[in-house]
């Protein structure tokens, strides 16, 4: 991937966060995900009174590329405002994983500071349709 298309991903995610509904945790998460094509699709968390129904920014921006049709992922931006920068949860990286496989995944801050993993970097040994054969 580009220098170029990192930096618009980032700047995608950066932007989504400002949408982020976050009125519980005021942690506000923006996702950017590429697709084969070139599309970008932004995400944000949702949180809901009852964490256990929030929705995280990576989740959201791969729901709404998928209801655009997009089956094919490059890359997703990840965008918090800390200083330590925030990889998904858990749940994002298997649900990441069964729809886009081993992209790339850029952690960013506000601050400038970013990180580039792979997916499977980050999700090790990963359970997917292999293991239901």
């Amino acid at each position: 991937m580009s220098l170029t298309s990192r930096e618009r991903l980032i700047a995608a995610a950066r932007e989504a966060r400002l949408q982020a509904c976050a009125r519980y945790s005021g942690f506000q998460v923006g996702a950017a995900l590429e697709d084969a094509e070139g599309r970008i699709f932004a995400g944000v968390n949702v949180e809901s009174s009852s964490y256990g129904l929030t929705c995280c920014a990576e989740r959201t921006a791969l729901f709404t590329a998928l209801t655009h049709g997009a089956r094919e992922f490059r890359a997703i931006a990840v965008a918090t405002d800390t200083e330590r920068l925030t990889p998904p949860c858990g749940a994002c990286r298997q649900v990441l994983w069964d729809y886009c496989g081993d992209i790339e995944v850029i952690l960013a801050n506000l601050s400038g500071a970013t990180e580039i993993h792979s997916l499977a970097e980050l999700l090790p040994n990963a359970f997917d349709d292999e293991n239901l054969r």
